[in-house]
């Protein structure tokens, strides 16, 4: 009881001092229009690091930590952050599919991530409810309602037409 209050307010606290860095500099671009995509680039890029880099070097520094190679073992709550990251990851992906971020999306976005991060006895009905959105994304792709502009775009950048070009 007592310690596993503990372990929510510490595990409050090491999320707090690991995402509040990239977001707060996020608003800081974000508060001139012309610099909201710059905004949008540095979560990504945070988002992008945190799941190769440093997601990859856990198990290689825990090995070296217990001087042998070892599988590093998660608990329940390991596992509900991972799928709350993939899952985050997913809906930030069906959000920019179509090239688009409006207010409602990033405050769909906002919402999932602020409340699991001040009430993370939650964390359950949010991944719950980051299901529910993601298939409504799923569904409105499904009905032509949200196009697959994103892979036009990258098709586009990867022949070597510039972004600007593409559009005009």
């Amino acid at each position: 009881g007592e310690y596993r209050a503990f372990a929510d307010d510490l595990g409050f606290w090491e999320q707090a001092g690991f995402e509040f860095p990239e977001f707060l500099s996020a608003f800081r671009w974000a508060k001139a229009v012309h610099h909201a995509p710059m905004a949008l680039m540095n979560v990504a890029s945070s988002n992008i690091n945190q799941w190769t880099v440093l997601a990859g070097m856990i198990p290689v520094v825990y090995s070296l930590s217990l001087r042998r190679l070892a599988v590093v073992p998660f608990d329940g709550m390991h596992r509900h952050e991972i799928l709350l990251t993939v899952l985050q990851c997913l809906l930030g992906m069906l959000l920019l599919v179509n090239m688009r971020f409006s207010w409602w999306e990033a405050a769909v976005i906002f919402v999932l991530w602020f409340v699991q991060f001040v009430v993370p006895g939650i964390r359950v009905q949010v991944i719950y409810a980051y299901i529910v959105v993601i298939a409504l994304g799923v569904l409105q792709i499904l009905l032509g309602h949200r196009r697959l502009h994103a892979f036009d775009a990258f098709a586009r950048i990867m022949r070597g037409a510039t972004p600007d070009a593409a559009r005009a």
